[in-house]
């Protein structure tokens, strides 16, 4: 299942760089951008802590419901001005 895209998505919407975003999973940026990238697999606490950090817990929800991440990303895209 791809979610990188998804994951940028509710990054780029709150305007946090992978630099912030991998300092408050205690991550690297690096590792944050293989999981946006689909080349490192996503695990679920990491999965829970980046809902909690962007604010994204209702598009967490909708693809773990298997909602489609193309679905998903559409209704991020108007909240971002896109």
């Amino acid at each position: 299942m791809k979610y990188g895209a998804i994951l940028k998505a509710c990054r780029d919407r709150i305007g946090m760089s992978q630099e912030e975003l991998a300092l408050r999973l205690h991550r690297s940026r690096s590792a944050v951008s293989k999981l946006e990238n689909d080349q490192q697999e996503l695990d679920v606490k990491t999965l829970s802590q980046w809902a909690e950090i962007t604010g994204a817990r209702e598009v967490v929800v909708a693809f773990v419901c298997g909602m489609d991440g193309l679905t998903i990303l559409q209704n991020l895209l108007p909240l971002m001005g896109g």
